[in-house]
């Protein structure tokens, strides 16, 4: 990867920030519904609609999923009429989506929080349309450290889970997509002076046609990618959006505890924010270290190793009641792990599809946040059906297995036809 010095006097470092922050916020907005989830189920309690676990499920799931199946219709669009405009369409359609939800209130409906989860998803295609942009202005020796910053912008899910329950507590909880449409439309002015797509002379685009994603769809090692990152991104994506209402679900009174003993915090809410920033930081980090230790292991073993250990622990949370702490521990490991498989899985992609890789990323990114819908309708189907996460838990494991499966399958094939002339250890 290229070092932050050779940037200068490179390509062009306003779009290149406005890329990261742009992206930083989609993803903290994306995100936004899963550390708010108690808050809004309260909300609508007072209504007089008790959420169930499945529509509760679905509510968190349906940004994950419409942001996936986005990825693909922004990705045509950045090829039609530019990234930057793209973006700004998209971003002021996630605008109205916050102002939707703020301007309701305690008075929003299921039927309206459903419109503005997909909405939401507008932010979760942003995936599609930042990277491209940055990337456009930068040479090939230099694409490592540039998408690198611009994909830093998911670390915006931890800052939900940080400050969105404490907003919540002291302006309710439609203020935090007020907070977050202020700072969006902030954003999207930003973007639209200092953000420029690429001249001609610097980046020739070559757009896609639905031929050239049919004719990759019929290509079996797309399908394994599209399992592999479902497992990946789809774990991380999923816990992340899922894991307040867990970890409220099953740790309440363990976190009560100790936010009035260490913190001098009696907003559970609010405590249980702060655990799950700290479950999800571990996955958003380390993605890029997972990406370094497969250059050096290849991205088979070191997804054998990455796999390996999320099926285990999965398995673990799932047959043991651990103790507070130590379940902690395990969903801390489970998020990196799954972090660092997202890096290993894009270590082997560019090498299989070089040529492709744009197309690519657009399909293992859909595949990527349709295993996160399945997560957490699991997770919500677990707990209405069994009133625990046994179940929910125990799939994933079996689900994470397959892709084990499935690496063993293709490895002696991948290393034997690509992987000789790939140019990296696979």
């Amino acid at each position: 990867m290229a070092s932050f010095k050779e940037l200068k006097g490179k390509g062009h470092f306003p779009t290149l920030f406005m890329a990261f922050l742009y992206f930083d916020m989609s993803f903290m907005v994306w995100t936004m519904l899963g550390p708010l989830s108690t808050e809004i189920s309260e909300a609508l309690a007072k209504g007089g609609f008790m959420i169930t676990p499945s529509q509760k499920a679905t509510l968190l799931s349906l940004p994950i999923l419409s942001g996936a199946i986005l990825r693909i219709l922004l990705g045509f669009m950045v090829d039609k009429i530019g990234a930057k405009m793209t973006a700004l369409i998209a971003q002021a359609i996630v605008i109205a989506s916050l102002l939707l939800a703020y301007f309701q209130g305690d008075n929003i409906t299921y039927s309206q929080l459903l419109l503005v989860a997909f909405g939401l998803g507008f932010a979760g295609a942003s995936f599609a349309v930042a990277l491209p942009q940055a990337g456009q202005w930068y040479p090939p020796k230099l694409q490592g450290v540039v998408l690198g910053i611009a994909g830093a912008g998911n670390i915006g899910v931890v800052l939900d889970f940080l400050f969105a329950p404490k907003i919540a507590e002291h302006w309710g909880w439609s203020s935090v997509f007020g907070f977050g449409a202020v700072a969006a439309i902030i954003v999207w002015i930003a973007y639209l002076f200092l953000a420029k797509d690429a001249p001609k002379e610097v980046y020739t685009p070559r757009p896609k046609k639905v031929g050239d994603y049919l004719k990759l769809l019929k290509d079996k090692d797309t399908w394994w990618f599209n399992l592999f990152y479902a497992v990946s991104f789809g774990g991380f994506v999923g816990f992340a959006g899922y894991m307040k209402v867990y970890l409220m679900n099953t740790y309440q009174a363990d976190m009560k505890a100790f936010g009035l003993e260490y913190l001098n915090e009696s907003n559970v809410k609010a405590v249980a924010g702060y655990f799950g920033a700290l479950t999800i930081f571990a996955g958003a980090v380390l993605r890029p270290v997972g990406g370094a230790i497969a250059d050096k292991l290849g991205g088979i073993k070191s997804l054998y190793i990455f796999y390996g250990a999320v099926a285990a622990l999965a398995v673990l949370i799932a047959v043991a009641h651990l103790p507070f702490w130590f379940a902690i521990v395990v969903l801390f490991l489970i998020m990196a792990n799954l972090g660092m498989a997202n890096g290993a899985v894009f270590q082997l992609v560019p090498q299989r599809f070089g040529k492709d890789i744009g197309i690519m990323t657009g399909i293992i990114g859909c595949a990527g946040g349709l295993g996160g819908t399945a997560l957490i309708k699991t997770l919500g189907w677990s707990k209405g059906a069994f009133d625990g996460y046994m179940a929910g838990f125990l799939i994933f494991a079996a689900v994470v297995l397959v892709a084990i499966a499935g690496i063993s399958l293709v490895k002696t094939r991948w290393r034997t036809t690509w992987g000789v002339n790939a140019g990296g250890i696979i």
